[in-house]
């Protein structure tokens, strides 16, 4: 049976990371995430790492080539024979290009979940958040709010707002998003592969819809 690959879809706060993680277990598909890929090829200091943290290094991007490499080295280890779930790629057109050519070459099975969420939504998501400085659990002054302000609930740590969870700059993030990603919804949907799902639910109720809407495409 040929290879299947989802693709997780959603603008930033929409929780494809959390969501993709649990789906990936409930599919026994493996979880490919492509800021765990930088970090591992920057931590192990393999050729690809090191070519990307001269790109970094000089504030540029990383160019979509060498991302490339990355990915489909990843994705030929044997853990993704049957295939994998992909979460943060691709991210602009041409990256769905290559893939696309690529799983086309490999007559693989390809089905796109995109979580959808207002902007108001995401905005009070991601400026609720907050993360321990000690241990790295993460809260929200609305949703998940410390019993004690300012404190962890799980080891009493400092609660402190990332440097990226503000309004400035998330409204960066989205800007971008719009302009780099969001056309793949339309280059997704003219190929009868996106499903829309409801992302402004709980994560239990979104994590079922998608778990049910991936399982009906098995």
């Amino acid at each position: 049976m040929s290879e299947r690959v989802i693709i997780l879809l959603g603008p930033p706060g929409a929780g494809k990371g959390t969501q993709a993680s649990r789906l990936g277990q409930a599919l026994s598909l493996p979880h490919v995430s492509t800021g765990d890929l930088f970090r591992e090829n920057l931590k192990l200091e393999t050729a690809l790492g090191q070519k990307a943290r001269g790109f970094m290094e000089k504030g540029a991007l990383v160019p979509d080539a060498l991302v490339l490499e990355m990915l489909f080295e990843r994705v030929s280890r044997p853990d993704c024979s049957k295939g994998y779930l992909l979460d943060g790629f691709p991210r602009t057109l041409p990256q769905a290009e290559a893939l696309e050519k690529r799983l086309g070459q490999r007559g693989a099975r390809v089905q796109v979940l995109n979580l959808q969420v207002p902007d108001a939504q995401l905005l009070e998501r991601i400026t609720g958040r907050r993360s321990c400085k000690a241990c790295g659990n993460i809260q929200h002054l609305k949703h998940s709010p410390p019993k004690l302000a300012g404190k962890c609930d799980k080891c009493g740590g400092e609660l402190v707002q990332r440097s990226d969870d503000t309004a400035e700059v998330f409204g960066k993030r989205l800007t971008v998003y719009r302009a780099e990603t969001l056309p793949l919804e339309a280059f997704y949907a003219a190929r009868r592969l996106l499903v829309n799902v409801d992302g402004t639910r709980t994560p239990e109720s979104v994590f079922e819809e998608l778990a049910r809407k991936a399982r009906e495409a098995a």
